[in-house]
Protein backbone atom coordinates (compact mmCIF):
# COMPACT_ATOMS: atom_id res chain seq x y z
CA UNK A 1 0.00 0.00 0.00
CA UNK A 2 1.08 3.60 -0.54
CA UNK A 3 2.32 5.81 2.29
CA UNK A 4 -0.81 6.95 4.19
CA UNK A 5 -1.92 10.54 3.75
CA UNK A 6 -3.97 12.27 6.39
CA UNK A 7 -7.68 11.77 5.77
CA UNK A 8 -7.18 9.68 2.62
CA UNK A 9 -7.80 5.93 2.48
CA UNK A 10 -4.63 4.19 1.23
CA UNK A 11 -4.73 2.66 -2.23
CA UNK A 12 -4.52 -1.13 -2.21
CA UNK A 13 -1.92 -2.10 -4.80
CA UNK A 14 -2.72 -5.82 -4.64
CA UNK A 15 -3.92 -7.19 -8.00
CA UNK A 16 -7.67 -7.40 -8.50
CA UNK A 17 -8.97 -10.97 -8.26
CA UNK A 18 -11.46 -11.92 -10.97
CA UNK A 19 -13.49 -15.10 -11.05
CA UNK A 20 -15.84 -16.60 -13.58
CA UNK A 21 -19.17 -14.78 -13.73
CA UNK A 22 -22.00 -16.89 -12.38
CA UNK A 23 -25.11 -17.35 -14.48
CA UNK A 24 -27.52 -17.38 -11.54
CA UNK A 25 -27.92 -15.48 -8.29
CA UNK A 26 -29.85 -15.93 -5.04
CA UNK A 27 -31.38 -19.32 -4.23
CA UNK A 28 -29.65 -21.86 -1.99
CA UNK A 29 -26.09 -20.48 -2.47
CA UNK A 30 -27.27 -17.03 -1.34
CA UNK A 31 -29.01 -18.50 1.71
CA UNK A 32 -25.89 -20.45 2.68
CA UNK A 33 -23.70 -17.37 2.18
CA UNK A 34 -26.04 -15.26 4.34
CA UNK A 35 -25.99 -17.81 7.16
CA UNK A 36 -22.21 -18.17 6.98
CA UNK A 37 -21.72 -14.43 7.37
CA UNK A 38 -24.20 -14.24 10.21
CA UNK A 39 -22.84 -17.20 12.17
CA UNK A 40 -19.25 -16.07 11.74
CA UNK A 41 -19.98 -12.57 13.06
CA UNK A 42 -22.95 -13.05 15.41
CA UNK A 43 -23.06 -16.72 16.38
CA UNK A 44 -25.86 -19.20 15.68
CA UNK A 45 -28.50 -18.06 18.18
CA UNK A 46 -28.09 -14.34 17.55
CA UNK A 47 -28.10 -14.89 13.79
CA UNK A 48 -31.45 -16.69 13.86
CA UNK A 49 -33.07 -14.21 16.26
CA UNK A 50 -31.77 -11.16 14.41
CA UNK A 51 -32.55 -12.20 10.84
CA UNK A 52 -36.12 -13.16 11.77
CA UNK A 53 -36.67 -9.54 12.90
CA UNK A 54 -35.34 -7.85 9.75
CA UNK A 55 -38.01 -5.70 8.03
CA UNK A 56 -40.74 -7.15 10.25
CA UNK A 57 -43.53 -5.03 11.74
CA UNK A 58 -42.29 -5.75 15.26
CA UNK A 59 -38.65 -5.80 14.20
CA UNK A 60 -36.34 -3.27 12.55
CA UNK A 61 -35.57 -1.92 9.09
CA UNK A 62 -32.65 -3.47 7.26
CA UNK A 63 -29.65 -1.09 7.14
CA UNK A 64 -28.82 -2.26 3.62
CA UNK A 65 -31.50 -0.50 1.55
CA UNK A 66 -35.01 0.99 1.51
CA UNK A 67 -36.78 -2.39 1.50
CA UNK A 68 -40.51 -2.07 0.64
CA UNK A 69 -43.11 -2.47 3.40
CA UNK A 70 -45.61 -5.05 2.11
CA UNK A 71 -48.86 -5.51 3.98
CA UNK A 72 -48.34 -9.27 4.26
CA UNK A 73 -44.77 -10.22 5.13
CA UNK A 74 -42.92 -13.50 4.92
CA UNK A 75 -40.45 -14.74 7.52
CA UNK A 76 -37.54 -13.73 5.31
CA UNK A 77 -38.00 -10.10 4.24
CA UNK A 78 -34.37 -9.49 3.27
CA UNK A 79 -31.80 -10.30 0.60
CA UNK A 80 -28.30 -11.76 0.81
CA UNK A 81 -26.63 -8.34 1.00
CA UNK A 82 -29.13 -7.24 3.64
CA UNK A 83 -28.27 -10.25 5.79
CA UNK A 84 -24.58 -9.41 5.43
CA UNK A 85 -25.22 -5.77 6.37
CA UNK A 86 -27.13 -6.84 9.48
CA UNK A 87 -24.36 -9.24 10.48
CA UNK A 88 -21.83 -6.46 10.04
CA UNK A 89 -23.82 -4.09 12.27
CA UNK A 90 -24.50 -6.68 14.97
CA UNK A 91 -21.09 -8.37 15.05
CA UNK A 92 -19.79 -9.57 18.41
CA UNK A 93 -16.22 -8.39 17.80
CA UNK A 94 -15.20 -5.15 19.47
CA UNK A 95 -12.06 -3.09 19.88
CA UNK A 96 -10.90 -2.37 23.43
CA UNK A 97 -8.43 0.24 24.74
CA UNK A 98 -5.49 -2.12 24.15
CA UNK A 99 -6.19 -1.95 20.41
CA UNK A 100 -5.62 1.80 20.42
CA UNK A 101 -2.49 1.44 22.55
CA UNK A 102 -1.10 -0.87 19.88
CA UNK A 103 -2.03 1.20 16.82
CA UNK A 104 -1.16 4.88 16.45
CA UNK A 105 -3.12 7.33 14.30
CA UNK A 106 -0.49 6.91 11.57
CA UNK A 107 -0.83 3.12 11.80
CA UNK A 108 -4.60 3.32 11.42
CA UNK A 109 -4.32 5.71 8.47
CA UNK A 110 -2.30 3.03 6.71
CA UNK A 111 -5.10 0.47 7.03
CA UNK A 112 -7.92 -0.01 4.54
CA UNK A 113 -11.53 0.75 5.44
CA UNK A 114 -12.28 -2.96 5.11
CA UNK A 115 -9.58 -3.88 7.64
CA UNK A 116 -10.70 -1.21 10.10
CA UNK A 117 -14.32 -2.37 9.92
CA UNK A 118 -13.35 -6.01 10.51
CA UNK A 119 -11.74 -5.18 13.87
CA UNK A 120 -15.18 -4.69 15.44
CA UNK A 121 -17.26 -2.11 17.23
CA UNK A 122 -16.07 0.62 19.58
CA UNK A 123 -16.72 -0.52 23.15
CA UNK A 124 -15.44 2.52 25.07
CA UNK A 125 -15.45 6.31 24.63
CA UNK A 126 -12.15 7.33 23.05
CA UNK A 127 -10.39 10.70 22.81
CA UNK A 128 -7.40 11.99 20.87
CA UNK A 129 -5.77 14.67 22.97
CA UNK A 130 -3.79 17.48 21.39
CA UNK A 131 -0.26 16.42 20.51
CA UNK A 132 -0.86 12.71 21.16
CA UNK A 133 -0.29 9.98 18.59
CA UNK A 134 -2.78 7.45 20.03
CA UNK A 135 -6.43 7.49 20.99
CA UNK A 136 -7.01 6.76 24.66
CA UNK A 137 -9.99 5.45 26.61
CA UNK A 138 -11.95 7.74 28.92
CA UNK A 139 -14.99 7.22 31.14
CA UNK A 140 -18.50 8.06 29.99
CA UNK A 141 -18.68 10.83 32.61
CA UNK A 142 -15.49 12.37 31.25
CA UNK A 143 -16.79 12.09 27.69
CA UNK A 144 -20.07 13.82 28.57
CA UNK A 145 -18.20 16.54 30.50
CA UNK A 146 -15.97 17.16 27.49
CA UNK A 147 -18.97 17.41 25.16
CA UNK A 148 -20.81 19.74 27.55
CA UNK A 149 -17.75 21.97 27.82
CA UNK A 150 -17.54 22.30 24.03
CA UNK A 151 -21.27 23.03 23.71
CA UNK A 152 -21.21 25.67 26.45
CA UNK A 153 -18.19 27.32 24.82
CA UNK A 154 -20.14 28.14 21.61
CA UNK A 155 -20.85 31.85 21.22
CA UNK A 156 -24.10 31.12 19.32
CA UNK A 157 -26.09 27.84 19.24
CA UNK A 158 -26.14 27.78 15.42
CA UNK A 159 -22.42 26.99 15.40
CA UNK A 160 -23.23 23.51 16.68
CA UNK A 161 -24.13 20.59 14.39
CA UNK A 162 -25.61 17.58 16.17
CA UNK A 163 -25.17 14.57 13.91
CA UNK A 164 -26.81 11.27 14.81
CA UNK A 165 -27.62 7.95 13.24
CA UNK A 166 -30.57 7.51 10.91
CA UNK A 167 -31.22 4.17 12.63
CA UNK A 168 -31.64 5.65 16.09
CA UNK A 169 -34.89 4.50 17.72
CA UNK A 170 -37.83 6.92 17.68
CA UNK A 171 -37.65 7.31 21.45
CA UNK A 172 -33.92 8.09 21.48
CA UNK A 173 -34.26 10.44 18.50
CA UNK A 174 -37.10 12.34 20.20
CA UNK A 175 -35.08 12.88 23.37
CA UNK A 176 -32.01 13.88 21.38
CA UNK A 177 -33.79 16.47 19.25
CA UNK A 178 -35.55 17.86 22.34
CA UNK A 179 -32.15 18.34 24.00
CA UNK A 180 -30.68 20.02 20.92
CA UNK A 181 -33.65 22.34 20.43
CA UNK A 182 -33.47 23.34 24.10
CA UNK A 183 -29.95 24.57 23.34
CA UNK A 184 -31.37 26.89 20.69
CA UNK A 185 -30.68 25.19 17.35
CA UNK A 186 -32.26 22.70 14.98
CA UNK A 187 -29.05 21.65 13.21
CA UNK A 188 -29.85 17.94 13.36
CA UNK A 189 -28.45 16.15 10.30
CA UNK A 190 -28.32 12.36 10.20
CA UNK A 191 -27.20 9.74 7.71
CA UNK A 192 -30.53 10.08 5.88
CA UNK A 193 -29.69 13.70 5.10
CA UNK A 194 -26.13 12.90 4.17
CA UNK A 195 -26.91 9.96 1.88
CA UNK A 196 -30.40 10.53 0.56
CA UNK A 197 -31.01 14.28 0.48
CA UNK A 198 -30.68 14.41 -3.30
CA UNK A 199 -32.73 11.28 -4.05
CA UNK A 200 -35.40 12.22 -1.50
CA UNK A 201 -35.81 15.69 -2.98
CA UNK A 202 -35.93 14.33 -6.53
CA UNK A 203 -38.51 11.68 -5.63
CA UNK A 204 -40.57 14.18 -3.65
CA UNK A 205 -40.65 16.60 -6.57
CA UNK A 206 -41.42 13.83 -9.05
CA UNK A 207 -43.90 11.50 -7.35
CA UNK A 208 -44.70 13.34 -4.11
CA UNK A 209 -42.93 11.02 -1.65
CA UNK A 210 -39.24 10.69 -0.87
CA UNK A 211 -38.90 6.90 -0.78
CA UNK A 212 -39.68 3.92 -2.97
CA UNK A 213 -43.34 3.07 -3.55
CA UNK A 214 -42.97 -0.13 -5.58
CA UNK A 215 -43.69 -3.71 -4.57
CA UNK A 216 -41.48 -6.63 -5.49
CA UNK A 217 -44.24 -7.95 -7.76
CA UNK A 218 -43.91 -4.78 -9.85
CA UNK A 219 -40.56 -5.99 -11.18
CA UNK A 220 -42.14 -9.14 -12.60
CA UNK A 221 -44.68 -7.03 -14.49
CA UNK A 222 -42.30 -4.33 -15.74
CA UNK A 223 -41.48 -3.97 -19.44
CA UNK A 224 -38.52 -1.69 -18.72
CA UNK A 225 -36.36 -1.12 -15.63
CA UNK A 226 -33.92 1.82 -15.63
CA UNK A 227 -30.95 1.79 -13.26
CA UNK A 228 -29.28 5.21 -12.96
CA UNK A 229 -26.23 6.08 -10.89
CA UNK A 230 -25.80 2.67 -9.28
CA UNK A 231 -23.69 -0.43 -9.84
CA UNK A 232 -25.86 -3.47 -9.03
CA UNK A 233 -23.10 -5.81 -10.13
CA UNK A 234 -21.02 -4.98 -7.06
CA UNK A 235 -23.30 -3.17 -4.63
CA UNK A 236 -26.72 -4.76 -4.86
CA UNK A 237 -28.26 -8.23 -4.87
Amino acid sequence: MQEPTEGVTPVDSNPLRLSKIKKTAAGIPAAISSLNHGIRKMGVVKTVKTLLMVNQKEGFDCPGCAWPDPEHRTSFEFCENGAKAVADEAMKANVNPNFFKKYSIKDLLGKSDHWLNKQGRLAHPMVLKSGNSHYESISWDSAFDMIAESINAMDVPERGVFYTSGRTSNEAAFLYQALVRSLGTNNLPDCSNMCHESSGKALGSTIGIGKGTVHLDDFNKSDLILVVGQNPGTNHP
